[in-house]
């Protein structure tokens, strides 16, 4: 995204978010370019909070614990 010096002044609020989100801002004064925002490196998006998904797993048959007792027991060496 591009814009002017004035237009960055007014829409400084959203011009962060955006920036926040990954897009890159180039600030222009008479058509050369001045400033370019950027996201900062090694810094993504935030991953959603997994705690309603966990939520929603429903474990059928066996625990993986009970399974591996089983098998060990039943192995010989």
């Amino acid at each position: 995204m591009e814009i002017n010096v004035k237009e960055a002044r007014s829409k400084f609020r959203t011009i962060l978010d955006q920036v926040q989100e990954g897009e890159e801002v180039i600030i222009r004064r008479r058509g050369k370019e001045i400033a370019r925002l950027v996201p900062p490196r090694g810094e993504g998006k935030r991953l959603p909070a997994l705690k309603s998904f966990r939520a929603g797993i429903r474990i059928k048959g066996e625990s993986l614990s009970a399974v591996v007792k089983r098998g060990r027991t039943g192995e010989r060496y």
